[in-house]
């Protein structure tokens, strides 16, 4: 194989330009020519394509989002908008594309493959959302972004004596939700996978009064419902004064953690190398620390699921 592809599509992730940059430079160093594809399948639809050289990934490592830039692709749901992607990829005479997102990025990915297009898959998403891996690239960085927006409404929630909803990312997976509500000591974690009531919650508001306790912290992931919807309800119940922070797109932004860095250097290098060996339809991940491989379609079969330990820990550290 001697000229490659690499794109990102869904949303953006920090650490993906780290995943971008090992790509293009493992894959130079074993001779081969990288072609960046642009706004993810759109682009290869579109031919928005452009040829990697070394200092095209120079100095982004540190910057979040994607060089590549993404979005998302109805066409290549079809069978027509597949095969003019697979035009475009004939016409560059590129032989191997690796794809950067999460499970929608995966499905085209798996389509290009069955089409006898090489692809593999490196997980990009901050809701950590994938099964087959312990962490997603831009994982880490969105759970710190969340850690230090929560520090910094408890100085005000202690000041006002208030409980404060604060709404989180993670559509159909409350990762990003437990793990920051271990993290900064969420009296109440709500997430989509798991069944707490509002009276779980109000109950555990009222023991809290009665021992003196004046302001709380209620993580919601959007999975689960409204944070401020959840706020109303638990007014109703409640003679508690509430206020709601929806971090949105924050969560998204900013520089990668070094662990992000490290993580997207590692998978965007196993990508290359499964390709170099001929390997089709994978998706690299890390589980326990090593790199490993799985069938695409394997994964996408999966149900990702939460850690029951920690979310158990999580309630019993909040009584």
């Amino acid at each position: 194989m001697k000229r490659i592809g690499v794109l990102t599509s869904g949303g953006d992730a920090p650490g993906m330009n780290a995943a971008i940059r090992s790509v293009v430079r493992k894959a130079i160093y074993h001779g081969m020519e990288v072609y960046g594809i642009n706004y993810g399948f759109q682009g290869l639809i579109e031919e928005d394509i452009r040829k990697m050289e070394l200092g095209s990934v120079g100095d982004i490592i540190q910057r979040g989002g994607t060089m590549l830039y993404s979005a998302r692709c109805e066409e290549f749901k079809t069978e027509e908008g597949q095969l003019k992607g697979i035009e475009t990829l004939e016409k560059f005479g590129i032989e191997g594309l690796v794809v950067i997102g999460g499970d929608g990025s995966f499905m085209g990915a798996k389509k290009l493959t069955e089409k006898g297009y090489p692809c593999i898959g490196v997980p990009g998403t901050i809701d950590n959302d994938i099964p087959g891996t312990d962490f997603t690239i831009g994982f880490d960085t969105a759970l710190n972004t969340v850690s230090e927006a929560i520090d910094k409404i408890r100085d005000t929630a202690t000041s006002h004596e208030r409980t404060y909803i604060i709404e989180v990312m993670g559509r159909d997976a409350g990762d990003l939700a437990l793990w920051a509500g271990l993290a900064d000591g969420a009296e109440s974690v709500l997430i989509p996978e798991a069944e707490d009531t509002i009276e779980d919650v109000t109950d555990r508001l009222k023991r809290g009064r009665e021992r003196g306790k004046r302001h709380s912290i209620i993580i919601v992931a959007e999975g689960y419902g409204s944070g401020v919807e959840f706020a109303k309800e638990i007014e109703e119940k409640v003679d508690l004064e509430t206020r709601v922070t929806v971090l949105g797109h924050t969560q998204r932004g900013g520089s990668p953690s070094a662990s992000d860095r490290v993580l997207g250097s590692r998978l965007g290098a196993a990508a290359v190398d499964l390709l170099l060996k001929g390997s089709a339809g994978r998706m690299v991940g890390i589980l326990r620390n090593e790199i490993v491989d799985h069938d695409i379609l394997e994964v996408l079969n999966q149900e990702h699921s939460i850690n029951i330990d920690m979310y158990r820990l999580s309630k019993e550290l909040s009584i």
